[in-house]
């Protein structure tokens, strides 16, 4: 297991919590923040507790891709995207989703910056210097310019970027962009300053390096996303997926919250909508998301069910059609992870125990225990139904979807759909 450098100490409410993205430009006809605040209540009845919000700042004109631009091209750090609306209009957003209880995080930009911020003319040697004297395009995007973390002069530019949106629009946290692309340092010292303005901060890091996870209270699984989605299309089998998700856990500190997801901007965009990806197995690797050890990750969308891939660069909203049918569906897994402490990620002490052999090739089953509290996941991974039993699980459990209450020291046996789930919820211990 990677070594713990430094104890990270969470935001107490971060062990139950899961994010929800929003993507504003697409997400009403009129893509401002003042349209997307009639949501909140909905959102908030889902059983959402975290708002990401993509970048919120301006788009550079210069280099930009398509009629719109990339959300991560920022043109000016402490100004909103006039597409969106105003700073006054964002601080309302942020300040009627506190009064539901909803706490907000927004996207940082930290890598690069796009092709006019005035810092190109400004400050020239705040970037690395590519070909005919001019900022560097990093990782062949032509759209933005790369920053040059060797110049303490960044460190300090940056760092007092992150104060202002604390500062001016009291948000709860940053998800940061391509993190690893950043040295860990800037991280480090970045943080010991911002945290000292505000407590119980959520710092996400878009990265799945270990090391990270010293600044970072969560980073990405894109390893365990690309296997399952491999694996829906028969390109390795049960027991290799499951090797990937053992070295997610174990390469990991314990403590560490790992974002679990099966859609968000970039893989809807460019790899596809979940239902490309797993198609009649989406909802099974969305319950995964939700029960497994880490923190539940959502797209704009993903409980309509949107099944189109939205454009990056343009503006192509979602087809809200008022009928939210994964609205319960995600409501039941959100409401028990919030409410069960079984379900409380990166908690040592919350044990999770495998149910279903090794050498079963269809069926994926955990029990995820905290004292008393319990709950059982039962996974049917492949393209027919099936019975199954349940061994070495002891008490009454409910079916969160429905159904009658169980004592499987009494009748293990349960049937599944071809790609179906069951989620069980202790509710009594026998002796």
């Amino acid at each position: 297991m990677a070594e713990k450098k430094k104890n990270l100490v969470h935001p107490k409410w971060s062990y139950t919590t899961n994010i929800y993205e929003v993507n504003v430009r697409q997400y009403t006809p009129e893509g401002t923040f003042n349209a997307f605040a009639k949501h909140l209540p909905r959102l908030k009845d889902m059983g959402v507790q975290v708002l990401w919000f993509m970048p919120v700042t301006p788009i550079s004109e210069k280099g930009r891709l398509g009629s719109l631009g990339s959300y991560y091209a920022v043109k000016n750090y402490k100004e909103a995207n006039p597409e969106f609306g105003t700073i006054e209009d964002f601080k309302r957003l942020v300040h009627e989703a506190h009064e539901l209880g909803l706490r907000v995080i927004i996207d940082f930009v930290a890598d690069h910056t796009g092709n006019d911020h005035h810092w190109i003319t400004e400050h020239p040697d705040f970037y690395v210097e590519g070909e005919n004297n001019e900022a560097l395009h990093p990782h062949g995007w032509s759209d933005v310019s790369q920053l040059n973390y060797s110049n303490p002069e960044v460190w300090k530019n940056m760092i007092d970027v992150l104060k202002f949106w604390i500062k001016e629009c009291d948000i709860d946290g940053y998800r940061c962009d391509m993190a690893h692309l950043v040295p860990l340092d800037f991280w480090i010292q970045a943080k010991k300053k911002i945290s000292k303005i505000k407590g119980d901060l959520f710092w996400i890091g878009e990265c799945e390096e270990p090391e990270y996870h010293q600044v970072f209270d969560a980073t990405y699984t894109w390893r365990w996303m690309h296997a399952s989605e491999e694996f829906y299309h028969q390109k390795m089998n049960l027991q290799s997926l499951i090797t990937v998700l053992y070295k997610s856990v174990t390469e990991f500190p314990c403590d560490a919250l790992r974002l679990y997801f099966t859609s968000n901007h970039d893989e809807n965009s460019w790899n596809g909508t979940e239902y490309e990806k797993y198609g009649e197995a989406a909802q099974l690797f969305a319950v995964f998301a939700c029960t497994w050890n880490g923190t539940p990750l959502i797209y704009s969308g993903q409980e309509l069910p949107n099944k189109k891939r939205l454009k990056f660069f343009d503006k192509d909203e979602i087809d809200w059609n008022g009928n939210f049918g994964l609205h319960t569906f995600y409501k039941t897994l959100l409401t028990l992870r919030s409410n069960n402490k079984s379900l409380r990620g990166g908690d040592p002490h919350v044990l999770t125990q495998i149910i279903s052999h090794p050498d079963d090739h269809r069926v994926f089953a955990y029990l995820r225990k905290y004292r008393s509290a319990g709950v059982l996941v039962i996974l049917n991974c492949c393209n027919e139904g099936l019975n199954f039993q349940v061994k070495g699980v002891k008490g009454v459990f409910r079916n969160v979807f429905g159904g009658d209450d169980i004592n499987f020291e009494k009748n293990n046996e349960v049937y599944l759909n071809a790609w179906g789930y069951l989620v069980f919820e202790r509710i009594a211990m026998l002796s």
